[in-house]
Formats: structure tokens, sequence, C-alpha cells
């Protein structure tokens, strides 16, 4: 503690108080925190926001493909989605080739030949009633695993989801998969 003889000495050599300035006016910290409001050179501003909007895309595109959290809609986001997506991903699919399929039924439809367009897409219906009846069954397999690891009662909202995923190609699904062909998740 500082005694009487110390703090008259103090303030008598001038110190001010304990920041050693003097505070600061109201204008001159007004005036410190101006900024324009338009930059000078609009151009190269607009420039230089394009370029941190794109860099942002770029790393959000990239965490999306790498199944980062940070970067996944939030549908996608958690460990039982991840469960489900490794999953599927580890799984093959019969939905996965709806759409080659599909395609291949287009180019019979040009065959002049009415039992060649006729079989093709009988062959279409009954290839979409098989990928249907494996994603009911990848629905309830995936609900008994969800449960078992996870124990919660959210465990029925992630067939639809496994469903949508287990129906694209595997090149073309995001986030890209995670894991190999028969690398099914513990």
């Amino acid at each position: 503690m500082e005694t009487v003889e110390e703090t008259k000495a103090r303030l008598a050599a001038g110190h001010l108080s304990g920041k050693g300035q003097a505070t600061p006016s109201r204008k001159q910290q007004e005036a410190l925190n101006k900024r324009p409001l338009v930059p000078d050179d609009r151009k190269l501003a607009a420039k230089q926001a394009r370029g941190k909007a794109a860099e942002a895309r770029d790393r959000a595109r990239v965490g999306m493909a790498a199944g980062d959290d940070r970067f996944l809609p939030q549908r996608e986001r958690g460990p039982q989605k991840r469960f489900v997506r490794d999953y599927v991903d580890a799984r093959f699919n019969i939905g996965e080739f709806m759409i080659p399929v599909m395609f291949l039924v287009i180019l019979l439809t040009f065959f002049p030949d009415p039992m060649v367009q006729t079989y093709g897409i009988l062959a279409l219906w009954a290839f979409f009633l098989v990928a249907v009846v494996d994603c009911v069954i990848l629905g309830f397999t995936l609900t008994r695993k969800v449960k078992a690891k996870f124990g919660e009662p959210k465990a029925e909202r992630v067939r639809w989801y496994a469903a949508m995923r287990a129906l694209q190609l595997r090149p073309m699904r995001l986030p890209k998969p995670q894991v190999k062909r028969g690398q099914y998740p513990a």
C-alpha cells in the first residue's frame, strides 16, 4: 500500500493515472473509428470481394466433398448420418444402376420392333421394383443398426436419407464416399 508521503511525491512529480496517457476526446476516438462507406477504388474492392467469395466457396466445396460437418447441410450432419453414409457406401446397392438402366431403356425405345420396346419398359419396371425392395430392406437394416449403436428414437428418420443415397451413382454422391465397398462401419 502507498503511504501519504509517496502519494504526495507521485502527484507532485506530475505522473498521470495508471494508463500513462490522457483519455482521448470523443471526437478523436470517433475519427479513429471512421472508415469510408464506399472504397476509393470500387473495381478493386469488387474484385477482392469476388476473390474472397470464390475462396470461401472452394473451401466449402472441398469440405463438403470430404464430409466435414462444418460444411455439410444441416440434414446431413451428425454421427448418425455419417454412419448411414458409410454403411450405404460400403454396400452394393441395386439402385445405383437405375440411371444407366433407364438410359439403356431409352435406347431400346428407338428400335422399330414394338416387342423390344415393350420388353425394355417391362425390364425397367422390374428393375425399379427390385431397387425399391432393396431400399426397403436397407431402411429396416439401417434402422436396427442405428438403434443398436446410438440407442436414439431418431433412428426412424434415416430410412429416406439412406434410400436417396443408395439410388445415386457412387461417383455422384455428395459428400463423397469415405469408405470402400465392404468396409462397413463398426
